[in-house]
């Protein structure tokens, strides 16, 4: 039994090389989520009276959140920036950070009195009164709104047509979204850019490579010092056996994490 489950987990390992994908796929679906996102707040801004509108949102007319105009300039710039960053996967495990506060403030400040769902569905769990602040706030009542609305269509439109390519719902703009963007930026500030297709991987391999080499040569000299032996004697090949890093033996085994 022991046999086996070494075979499953070798079987398994060789998709270590293939380990840099799941990096991958969250920075490219993150980035234009919030590239969207600070275009929308920019362009608001570039309306007649935008600036004065979003910033009283960000204030006293909206979410209450202190220094209001420093904070509706910044958010914009991290949302864009960030999206940026995590394209190109440079400094991505840095950017995360800024990114995952934007999402918790954004999920306690806009959508926590909403409950958990983004889309209202009276027949999901999270409608469940004893989940407190989590439930959908108002169940029967988005039921009855999205029943009026299916009637007033199929009175007056083409129901069939309306709904081939999917039922009508209600938006209950809840938690859900942002606190799964921040899941996702979470996991990207642990697992960093990923292999190969990042800004940080190849960065990584020159800086990190030129550091463990000076920190190898320092502990050599150290070693021969200490020893009384002259620092020549302190061959390269002794140096590489002992102070090499595994982390940049190959490609498969460095990880990209800045």
């Amino acid at each position: 039994m022991t046999w086996l489950l070494n075979k499953f987990q070798d079987l398994l390992d060789l998709f270590r090389h293939f380990d840099f994908l799941g990096s991958l796929a969250l920075r490219l679906y993150l980035a234009p989520i919030f590239w969207v996102a600070g275009m929308g707040k920019l362009k608001m801004m570039n309306e007649p009276q935008g600036v004065e509108k979003f910033v009283n949102w960000f204030g006293e007319g909206g979410l209450g959140i202190p220094y209001p105009e420093i904070m509706a300039y910044l958010v914009t710039g991290i949302e864009l920036v960030g999206a940026v960053f995590l394209l190109i996967g440079f400094a991505v495990r840095w950017i995360s950070i800024p990114l995952m506060v934007t999402m918790a403030v954004a999920a306690i400040t806009v959508h926590w009195q909403n409950g958990w769902q983004a889309i209202a569905d009276t027949k999901a769990v999270f409608a469940s009164p004893h989940l407190g602040p989590l439930q959908l706030e108002d169940a029967s009542a988005a039921g009855e709104r999205l029943g009026s609305a299916k009637e007033i269509l199929k009175a007056n439109g083409d129901y069939s047509w309306l709904t081939e390519a999917g039922n009508f719902v209600v938006l209950n703009n809840g938690i859900e979204f942002a606190a799964t963007y921040f899941i996702m930026l979470l996991a990207l500030f642990f697992l960093g850019a990923g292999k190969f297709f990042s800004v940080d991987y190849w960065l990584h391999r020159r800086s990190r490579k030129a550091y463990v080499e000076a920190k190898a040569e320092k502990k050599r000299l150290k070693k021969a010092r200490k020893a009384g032996y002259p620092e020549e004697t302190m061959t390269d090949t002794t140096q590489e056996t002992e102070f090499s890093d595994p982390n940049i033996t190959s490609d498969h085994d460095e990880p990209a994490r800045f």
